[in-house]
């Protein structure tokens, strides 16, 4: 929690508007009667002991923003599996088959979802003889030796009180990109990013593939919030791990309610089929963090099952929550005063004048105002620095919602200003100017090259080459190799690490 600059002008923008609504009067009653029973929404990275369990299916970050190069349509990014290890092959990383991964639109401020677009993806394998994830340099998705592929469909439902009305397939057996397993096996990633963005009929632009976890921030606040003496804050835990994205673009017409109501809430959800083969929601994310540290392990699992029409249960964790007084009595910061209203108008019902929707019905989600254009020079703190173009009205890429969050909490809406923040301002990778924006993942084969190996990126001479004999006393190693012809990379690898062995033991004998 280390300081920040910024500009006074910026921290009074959402302050002013907040305390106005305050003073109007009425918040904290509809912050509690407005809610009917039931519970919130969100998750993200590891935040509740069930769904830790099963990552594909685990919800990691939400995105939602006026797209900067066409300002007419909006992009929302939705991210799982989290903490994706680049190297983590052979089994590299894709989305569950017994899953629908949904992208949720609320247009009216009634906490329904009235739009909902959803994803669902099927595996495609060539040779399962071989336990190679690729069996060769891939240079195109398309390419036979990219072994393991998916596909997907979108469906776009339109509902009326959660029941559908209307079903429409806009995407059918798009490919996935897929885990950038290294520059030997994959020499251009960017080729295969940029063949796996699909045009959509009417106008929508659609992404599916790994990609670098856009998220940057320090999780030592686990270690008993940042070790009790920040001695050690501004490590971006998430460089260098991956997740798996679904980036839409779409015009910003196909989802509001109509051009006097530019506001749409944004959340999204896993749904997993279960032995009956019935699908049950597992995971859901709207505001980032909500899960992970405004909930506490009791309410986790119901949580993540949940949807924004029944927010009522968890209001407590909202109005009274458990961060200011960890920190209060770690860094003695003085907690804000209960209850916090403040935070149900921030994330509960959109800041009035900025994105709230009218006769709004509190629950939590991602808020985005459609209407406000981007930034031409978008500030990390959003909001907080005057941006409104920024978090809390939707998340860009861009923006530092850990610094901007704890501010909130920490009562900078409420008179306690304060600039504390995890000293992790920007990702580490930079991200695209253009759909779907997000940075190329990284590879899972990284650092230098082996000793003896050349910088080409022909695997099959390369394995060749290291499987021919260095002199005239290695010409049983050639009879070995012709006797392999054919019999794949599998088989060359496994008769190349022989040879190690035989090698050996030749050399031991003399």
């Amino acid at each position: 929690m280390t300081p920040n600059s910024r500009t006074g002008a910026g921290r009074r923008s959402l302050a002013t508007l907040i305390c106005g609504a305050l003073a109007a009067g009425g918040l904290a009653a509809a912050g509690t009667t407005a809610l009917e029973p039931g519970a919130a929404s969100a998750s993200s990275h590891r935040e509740a002991p069930l769904v830790s369990g099963t990552p594909q299916y685990d919800n990691t970050d939400l995105y939602a923003f006026v797209s900067p190069d066409k300002p007419d349509t909006t992009t929302i990014i939705a991210n799982w599996i989290p903490f994706e290890e680049p190297a983590g092959g052979p089994n590299f990383f894709t989305f569950a088959e017994d899953a629908q991964y949904d992208i949720h639109i609320d247009n009216n401020g009634d906490a329904q979802g009235e739009v909902l677009f959803r994803y669902t993806f099927t595996t495609h394998t060539k040779n399962d003889r071989t336990f190679l994830y690729n069996t060769g340099p891939v240079t195109s998705l398309d390419d036979p030796d990219l072994n393991i592929t998916q596909t997907y469909d979108i469906e776009l439902l339109k509902l009326r009180d959660q029941h559908p009305v209307s079903r429409t397939k806009i995407a059918d057996d798009v490919p996935v990109a897929p885990s950038n397993v290294g520059k030997a096996s994959m020499p251009d990633y960017g080729t295969l990013r940029k063949q796996a963005v699909h045009q959509l009929a009417g106008g929508a632009t659609t992404f599916a593939g790994q990609a670098d976890d856009p998220f940057f921030l320090d999780l030592r606040v686990f270690d008993l919030l940042y070790g009790g003496n920040l001695s050690e804050v501004g490590n971006d835990t998430l460089k260098g791990y991956n997740v798996n994205s679904l980036a839409l673009q779409v015009p910003t017409r196909m989802i509001t309610e109509s051009a006097d109501r530019p506001v749409v809430g944004i959340w999204s959800t896993t749904q997993r089929k279960n032995a009956e083969g019935t699908f049950v929601q597992v995971s859901r994310l709207g505001n980032p963090l909500v899960n992970e540290v405004v909930n506490p392990l009791k309410d986790k699992d119901v949580f993540n099952a949940s949807g924004p029409w029944e927010d009522a249960r968890f209001l407590k964790n909202v109005t009274q929550p458990e961060l200011p007084k960890l920190i209060e009595a770690i860094y003695k910061i003085d907690a804000p005063d209960e209850p916090r209203d403040d935070l149900v108008d921030v994330f509960l019902k959109g800041v009035e004048g900025l994105n709230r929707p009218p006769h709004v019905t509190p629950s939590e989600m991602l808020r985005l105002n459609t209407s406000i254009e981007p930034a031409a020079e978008p500030k990390r703190l959003g909001v907080l620095d005057g941006d409104n173009a920024g978090f809390p009205n939707g998340r860009r890429l861009t923006d530092d919602v850990i610094d901007a969050a704890l501010q909130v909490v920490e009562g900078e809406l409420v008179g306690a200003e304060n600039d504390l923040g995890d000293a992790v301002d920007a990702n580490d990778k930079e991200f695209g100017a253009a759909f779907p924006y997000l940075a190329d993942p990284t590879e899972g084969s990284r650092g230098p090259l082996a000793e003896g190996v050349d910088g080409g990126d022909d695997v099959r001479n390369q394995l060749g080459d290291a499987l021919r004999p260095a002199g005239a006393d290695g010409s049983g190693d050639t009879t070995l190799i012709a006797a392999s012809a054919g019999a794949g990379a599998g088989g060359i690898l496994l008769i190349g690490v022989a040879l190690v062995w035989w090698r050996r033991m030749r050399r031991r004998a003399y």
